[in-house]
């Protein structure tokens, strides 16, 4: 199997067009008939304008975007390859239903600025890779991954662009698309990026913290600190002014992101022990901050990114 999504895409913006044309024929005949039906020729115009047409055109950066948040719902189990519709929203999860393509196993996916967990699902990219791969064949993935990569802002490879958009944009989209009731939530350190990571909210369970902690969290730190010794000792090795500048800015950052991450290890350690329990039925306002106290003293730990008002 060999898919180019270029293909698919213009096919569905012919069918799109070809809707959009019929439905504003269809307006401006009723418009006539009720026009003609009360004498209103001098007064009213039949022709309806393109922005008043109920139905949309393509736009592939939208059409690309919403590819991008099905390929996430997929991820976390929100969607399956292998039935229509939403299919899971709540209850007991259950993987036997997954065969295509397999959501992630721990609901929680990182988003790292750089690649740090090569061939690791774990990772938010790696794991959007794979769903394209499984959906449009290995074959044609450069060349999808690329055509993905043109409509999103920033430059670089495919998958730097792609990295790129999970980590500044995606989430902010998201919230605006559920009008800041968001079904999947992103962990976030700080500015510095030193930790973000997404779940879905349905899959949620009192456990969740703990994992993120122990596996998720350590894996990132080891990641930091093994990209350090890497850099520390290719500066060692080169006498390249440029690239010892380039060395020692980049160990800069991560100094920093490792001090983030160390305090937002803190404040997850702390949630975690609280093995905090959320009901659904709550809402996502009252859930959102939920998640972020000490249920004894209500000292809130910020945890989760910004835009969800607190009740």
């Amino acid at each position: 199997m060999a898919i180019l999504i270029k293909d698919k895409f213009e096919a569905w913006e012919k069918e799109a067009r070809a809707r959009f044309e019929q439905l504003k024929a269809n307006e401006e005949e009723l418009n006539k008939i009720f026009i003609e039906l009360y004498g209103l020729q001098d007064e009213l115009d039949y022709h309806v304008d393109d922005k008043d047409v109920s139905v949309s055109l393509a736009n592939r950066e939208r059409d690309i975007k919403s590819l991008i948040s099905y390929a996430v719902g997929c991820m976390f189990g929100r969607y399956s390859l292998d039935e229509e519709g939403l299919v899971f929203a709540g209850g007991k999860f259950d993987m036997s239903r997954y065969h295509k393509f397999k959501p992630d196993k721990d609901n929680i996916l990182l988003i790292t600025d750089d690649e740090y967990f090569q061939d690791d699902e774990s990772d938010i990219v790696n794991k959007f890779v794979e769903f394209i791969s499984v959906v449009y064949g290995k074959e044609t993935l450069e060349e999808n991954l690329d055509y993905i990569a043109e409509v999103l802002p920033g430059s670089g490879t495919s998958r730097e662009i792609i990295r790129k958009y999970f980590v500044s944009k995606f989430y902010k989209e998201h919230l605006t698309t559920y009008k800041k009731r968001p079904i999947y939530w992103q962990f976030e350190s700080g500015k510095a990026n030193g930790a973000k990571a997404l779940m879905y909210l349905h899959r949620y369970d009192e456990h969740l913290l703990g994992n993120l902690r122990t596996v998720y969290l350590n894996k990132l730190r080891e990641a930091y600190n093994s990209r350090i010794e890497l850099r520390e000792s290719q500066k060692l090795a080169t006498s390249n002014a440029g690239e010892v500048s380039r060395y020692e800015k980049e160990i800069a950052k991560i100094r920093k992101q490792l001090k983030e991450l160390h305090e937002f290890d803190e404040k997850v350690g702390h949630l975690a022990l609280q093995k905090i329990n959320l009901d659904l039925d709550d809402g996502v306002i009252v859930n959102y901050d939920k998640l972020q106290r000490d249920p004894t003293t209500g000292e809130k730990f910020t945890i989760l990114s910004k835009g969800v008002k607190e009740p």
